[in-house]
């Protein structure tokens, strides 16, 4: 009897063992997805920062050419 109590033990502990190794496994698995996601994260905020910046002296120019016709319509007004 008690090597039948023995033999359930080593296939709960054996059962347990298997589990305990598809679980790092999966760890591995979200590890490995998650630094490709911090990856993702930091690339789009480097795009982020490039695209405000293109923005910023977008409206830079955007400004400069409002005062040049602003100029130029002042100096149409004179004549």
């Amino acid at each position: 009897m008690s090597f039948e109590v023995f033999e359930k033990l080593e296939a709960k502990v054996q059962q347990a063992i298997d589990t305990i190794t598809l679980l790092q496994m999966e760890i591995e698995e979200l590890k490995d997805q998650n630094n490709n996601l911090k990856q993702e994260v930091n690339h789009a905020s480097g795009n982020t920062e490039s695209l405000v910046r293109e923005n910023q002296q977008l409206k830079e120019e955007q400004h400069v050419w409002q005062e040049r016709l602003r100029a130029l319509l002042g100096k149409m007004e004179e004549v």
